[in-house]
């Protein structure tokens, strides 16, 4: 039977909400860091024309329920026709384009500087929760859960007999690592709080299929 345990209120206030407010403020120094180490350059205009495209291809598939079926299939046809459409791209000329893309020595160093700018908090917060904070029992949720639920969240407790719902340290560290964009959105913005990897996929168009784009309203 799952032993149902009193947490300490000292561990709500020297665990819980520390270990919450120090992923929050470097989740927030991490991304000021980011901004000051990432080299300034003027955008390629053809890169951010395309991806302007995208966004209306994008835009049209979404909207394709609200606007007369005449009207879009126009649509489709002057963004994905096979002779002077926005998003037709002949065959043997993405792949190149791509390979051009991370070819810009100035991409790669931003994309260096970020992974380290994640990476090295990361690891040293880890280091920190790990040695401080191994073996707590940090909170407890609300409501009950299932037996798959025990890995993901008693990560560093091995007792079987705690009940579920309990979290430890260690899983709260990753709770936080992993659900604090909501909160960094509403921090710095949504546009700010976006991953620099995704916004780059956005721009450039990386894994961008325009027959999904316009068909598969």
């Amino acid at each position: 039977m799952a032993e149902d345990l009193v947490l300490d209120t000292a561990i709500r206030d020297w665990v819980l909400i520390p270990l919450s407010v120090v992923m929050v403020l470097i989740g927030i120094l991490r991304y000021f860091v980011s901004k000051l180490m990432r080299s300034s350059q003027v955008p390629d205009p053809k890169i951010v024309k395309e991806g302007q495209v995208i966004v209306r291809a994008r835009n049209l598939r979404a909207g394709a329920n609200f606007i007369p079926p005449k009207s879009f299939r126009s649509r489709r046809v002057y963004f994905s026709n096979e002779e002077n459409g926005l998003l037709f791209v002949p065959k043997g000329q993405a792949q190149n384009a791509q390979a051009q893309m991370f070819s810009d020595p100035n991409m790669a160093m931003d994309m260096m500087k970020k992974n380290l700018s994640m990476i090295i908090p990361q690891t040293l917060t880890f280091a920190w929760v790990n040695f401080f904070f191994s073996g707590f029992v940090a909170a407890k949720i609300p409501f009950p859960l299932t037996q798959r639920f025990r890995s993901m969240l008693q990560n560093g407790i091995d007792l079987s007999t705690v009940d579920v719902s309990y979290v430890s340290s260690r899983s709260w560290y990753f709770l936080n690592l992993f659900g604090l964009r909501g909160l960094f959105s509403l921090i710095l913005g949504e546009e700010n709080a976006m991953d620099d990897t995704q916004r780059m996929m956005q721009m450039s168009g990386f894994g961008f299929d325009p027959a999904k784009e316009t068909h598969g309203c």
